[in-house]
């Protein structure tokens, strides 16, 4: 989506790690226009797979995940990384390790929110090696739930975690995907994968 690649050139900012901060913009201050547009983009692309619950993880891929619900008229679940007093103890748990933040969390979603008879489109703010988008295709196949694909609006390519998914068959749709990048460019891949 060229303008969320304008976007990331002109705000984004690589720090060591290739890491990406998008702080201004997309998951710290969210730039709420932006987001209603990236969140129609992917409904667009999932309107006909008949997705029945938007599911992300906090916190970050909340909004992006929220405004693409907005447009296909569902609810959005997401998973939580630590676990409240309000919380129900019947959950889907699942260990996740955090490429951003180096540590490993349990994420949980209630059982109550996510069921077999949902279509689940799962949503985020980044792709990159994979695993939090791998835990939350464990949670939905522990719910019995069907894995319509999976949407991000920045992918990491280079880091091989959306490349891993597609060879086993599922779908992934990237806003902005990212060849490579150094402190000095961004080069965007623009040929489908």
């Amino acid at each position: 989506m060229e303008l969320l690649e304008k976007r990331i050139l002109s705000d984004g900012v690589v720090l060591p790690g290739n890491v990406l901060k998008v702080g201004s913009f997309l998951n710290q201050q969210i730039d709420v226009e932006l987001l209603a547009l990236l969140g129609g983009e992917i409904a667009r692309l999932f309107r006909e797979s008949r997705v029945t619950k938007v599911l992300t993880i906090e916190a970050s891929g909340i909004a992006l995940a929220a405004f693409a619900a907005a447009e296909l008229r569902v609810p959005v679940v997401f998973a939580k990384k630590t676990p409240s007093s309000n919380q129900s103890s019947e959950v889907f748990r699942t260990p996740i390790v955090s490429y951003t933040h180096k540590n490993t969390y349990m994420a949980a979603v209630a059982k109550e929110y996510l069921s077999a008879s949902d279509r689940v489109l799962i949503v985020d703010d980044f792709l990159a090696t994979g695993e939090a988008l791998e835990g939350l295709i464990r949670i939905t196949e522990e719910a019995g739930a069907f894995l319509a694909g999976c949407a991000v609006a920045v992918e990491k390519g280079f880091q091989g975690g959306g490349d891993s998914l597609r060879r086993r068959g599922i779908r992934v749709e990237a806003l902005a995907l990212i060849d490579r990048m150094t402190d000095r460019e961004i080069v965007f891949r623009h040929e489908k994968v």
